[in-house]
């Protein structure tokens, strides 16, 4: 089984899309790339994370759907000063992910460094099949 994104707010994100492309929408929305990887003991998460601050990630686990969410702010301190033009300004994301059966979601872990996230699902370790003798 694979991992599969589930994205339930995939209509509210293509509306807010919209907005954005409007003149002077301050509506913004941002979803970071992610690459998912399955290897023979575990399953890969990497997402491009720039400017986020590891601390300002919070990745939870409920009923088999991984989510992350996060922002990413500019820097800048006060809405008075007097900017030409404002690309860099304060950014939410939210993504989900279903994971699957085997994935043991009691030793996940997240490392965060230089702008990337990485989320290391563990696969339960296979139970081998066991020979039951039969008494006389």
């Amino acid at each position: 089984m694979s991992l599969v994104s589930y994205e339930p707010w995939n209509l509210l994100d293509r509306f807010y899309q919209q907005l954005n492309h409007l003149p002077y929408s301050e509506m913004n929305s941002w979803r970071p790339a992610v690459d998912i990887k399955e290897e023979k003991d575990c399953f890969l998460i990497i997402a491009d994370v720039p400017g986020v601050d590891p601390k300002d990630i919070d990745i939870t686990m409920e009923n088999g759907i991984l989510t992350i969410k996060g922002e990413r702010c500019s820097g800048i301190k006060s809405s008075n000063e007097k900017y030409k033009r404002l690309e860099r300004t304060k950014d939410d994301f939210y993504r989900c992910f279903s994971l699957p059966d085997t994935a043991d979601s009691e030793r996940i872990e997240a490392k965060g460094a230089n702008g990337v996230l990485k989320i290391t699902i563990p696969k339960y370790e296979k139970v081998q099949p066991r020979r039951i003798e039969v008494k006389s």
